[in-house]
């Protein structure tokens, strides 16, 4: 498989999303019909879709793997917004209670950047990435089956600024 495609296959992944679970869902509910933020939602059906490609090398035979154990991805951001900071600790008031460990936090600025995961049994059932700054929130749940080192070189090949922080991921605790 071309990289390129590969690129627009985990580029549209990872601009869209579907169900996540429980307290995050009640979060997306509330803002997904919401005109100002902005909100991408990809299901296992596309997910499926994307899986059935060509695949040509060893590389993107692994991260085809990886994305084939997806269940979907939502993301919800708003960018110039007054009340960013209320958003995040909203959002973190639902992550608080809904069973989720920090695996790693990042302060650059004024920028807040979190990544909690839960897991279900050995596995990791479902990854959270929380960014809030000053004027911007973005929330990102992707969950299936995850391999946190196979998230951060699709992360890493899509070169998207918003999600270069998945990179940091890659020597992280994985299934």
């Amino acid at each position: 498989m071309k990289r390129s495609v590969i690129i627009l296959v985990l580029g549209m992944l990872m601009a869209t999303g579907v169900q996540a679970q429980d307290a995050i869902s009640k979060f997306f509910s509330k803002y997904e019909a919401d005109d100002s933020f902005t909100h991408v939602s990809i299901n296992k059906r596309m997910i499926e879709l994307f899986t059935n490609l060509e695949i040509e090398t060893k590389e993107d035979e692994e991260i085809m793997n990886a994305i084939s154990k997806l269940q979907g991805l939502k993301i919800l951001a708003k960018e110039d917004t007054p009340n960013a900071k209320k958003l995040y600790d909203e959002a973190f008031k639902l992550i608080s209670s809904g069973g989720y460990d920090e695996l790693m936090s990042v302060r650059d600025g004024d920028t807040n950047m979190k990544f909690m995961i839960k897991e279900s049994g050995s596995k990791i059932s479902e990854l959270l990435m929380v960014i809030g700054g000053e004027k911007e929130f973005f929330i990102l749940s992707l969950y299936g089956t995850i391999d946190l080192k196979q998230i951060a070189k699709m992360s890493k090949a899509m070169e998207i600024d918003g999600l270069k922080g998945l990179e940091k991921l890659g020597d992280q605790k994985s299934n």
